[in-house]
């Protein structure tokens, strides 16, 4: 039997920020170890089991975030990526990704896995997996129910039934998130698992009960796959469907109301890093408790998660603290307020400020800018272009451009002129002259450019073609 693995991957991570931002969010993040982001950790646990090439379904937003994470893995040819253009839950997600697998295998079992959650124990996940898919093939709908290690009142939980077999067994019911005295019964009772919202469906089974239940959601979904258009590597689902769907979860719409509901435990050091103090439980600590990532010096420092980014952190004298360092913001909140940072994403929200979006580095498929520094009427930016790639031909109305090459090598179209610059070599683009940047080498080109103009914005960008499928401004 083999199994399509969906990832769903269009979270925002709000609870992460500094580091997890909307245009960024903690998905594509190099947590919690700083070695590969949270989607390729995912992408890497389904080594060695009987798997398809993965179905990815992410906001259009982060399209080319995902292509390039899948190209590191080694996985974007065989990868199918899903783009919502707007965002629906669970339920009507799966069933898009149920419908596109349906295409290629009329007797799909989906294995549908969350892209911002770690495992500490792959074996055990496997293993449960394994389980979970037979439980599949036999008509059952299943979800992952992690064996809860502390009395939680964040997560939903889900009490067990009679068994099925030795692979799992019957869903009782489900319950909303609960108090602290109920959630301390749970924990103890054996009985009862923490919702991971992890599942395992055959991809028509779980079709057939969603137009039982939901007939509305399976049409508009229909819809959605059927007037999907390619788009380089990516399939754009059509928005005047989804726009017409309801947005629930696959708890909500299905699985709470079905007959055909089951639950595989899982015991795999399962965290769904909802928080900074998640982070500090699953990190690997020193003698006095401390998990550190980047450049970081203590003294006399306990129970503390501190994170650096781009500089050196220093802490001294505090305990039970966390302290993230980022190009544009800090963080610093007790350990055990570490959720309340929605509150500080609440106000950027509301002031309109662009630390809740996007860092101060920016990545495009083509590379990444880097804002070093601006003023009034001038800007100086880092730019990466990765090899083979390049920027679109475009031109601008209200600022110039100086260009220096600090690493690789430069191709530049001028006007009618195309020419090479190399390391210390510059040019000059005049405003409104059409311009393109491409990198021919093999190794990044690092470029210093320094924008000069009455307006500096990144929508005074007029794209006249480009390899990426993107037009019009910015």
């Amino acid at each position: 039997m083999t199994l399509v693995p969906v990832i769903m991957a269009g979270g925002s991570g709000s609870r992460l920020w500094p580091l997890s931002r909307e245009l960024h969010p903690k998905q594509f993040l190099r947590l919690p170890d700083g070695q590969r982001t949270m989607l390729q950790g995912t992408l890497a646990r389904l080594e060695g089991l009987p798997c398809a090439g993965p179905i990815v379904v992410s906001h259009e937003e982060h399209r080319f975030l995902v292509a390039e994470q899948l190209r590191q893995s080694g996985r974007l040819e065989q990868a199918t990526i899903l783009l919502e253009p707007i965002a629906r839950g669970t339920a009507p997600a799966i069933a898009t990704a149920a419908l596109q697998a349906l295409e290629h295998d009329p007797e799909a079992v989906l294995l549908v896995l969350s892209a911002d959650q770690v495992l500490g124990d792959v074996a055990a996940f496997q293993q449960a997996a394994l389980r979970a898919a037979e439980l599949a093939r036999q008509g059952w709908l299943v979800t992952f129910g992690v064996v809860p290690t502390r009395a939680e009142t964040g997560y939903g939980y889900i009490e067990r039934g009679e068994p099925l077999g030795e692979d799992g067994y019957r869903v009782a019911r489900f319950v909303e998130k609960p108090d602290a005295e109920r959630a301390a019964a749970f924990a103890a009772s054996g009985a009862h698992y923490w919702n991971a919202g992890m599942f395992a469906l055959g991809a028509g089974r779980y079709l057939e009960e969603l137009e039982r239940l939901a007939p509305a959601m399976r049409a508009a979904c229909e819809q959605a796959v059927a007037g999907a258009r390619p788009d380089l590597t990516f399939i754009r689902l059509d928005r005047a469907a989804l726009e017409g769907c309801s947005a629930d979860s696959i708890d909500y719409a299905v699985l709470e109301k079905t007959d055909r509901a089951a639950v595989v435990p899982l015991d795999a050091a399962w965290s769904d890093v909802g928080a900074w103090s998640a982070l500090w439980e699953i990190g690997a600590k020193d003698g006095d408790g401390n998990v550190t990532i980047g450049d970081v010096l203590l003294h006399d420092v306990q129970g503390s998660y501190l994170h650096g980014t781009d500089r050196l952190v220093a802490a001294v004298g505090v305990r039970d603290v966390v302290l993230v360092e980022t190009k544009d913001a800090v963080l610093l909140a007790h350990r055990d307020r570490a959720q309340d940072v929605r509150h500080i994403v609440q106000r950027l929200q509301a002031q309109n400020r662009a630390e809740h979006r996007q860092h101060r580095e920016v990545y495009r498929p083509w590379g990444s800018f880097d804002a070093i520094h601006a003023d009034a009427r001038y800007q100086v930016k880092r730019i990466t272009v990765n090899p083979g790639a390049q920027l679109s031909l475009q031109l601008h109305h209200h600022r110039a451009e100086h260009w220096i090459v600090v690493q690789g090598t430069a191709r530049v179209t001028r006007g009618e002129e195309t020419f090479l610059l190399t390391e210390n070599q510059s040019t000059y683009i005049p405003v409104g002259q059409p311009h393109r940047l491409e990198n021919p080498g093999v190794i990044p080109l690092v470029m210093i450019e320094v924008q000069t103009g009455s307006y500096l914005g990144e929508d005074d960008i007029v794209r006249l073609s480009d390899a990426y499928g993107r037009a019009g401004r910015a």
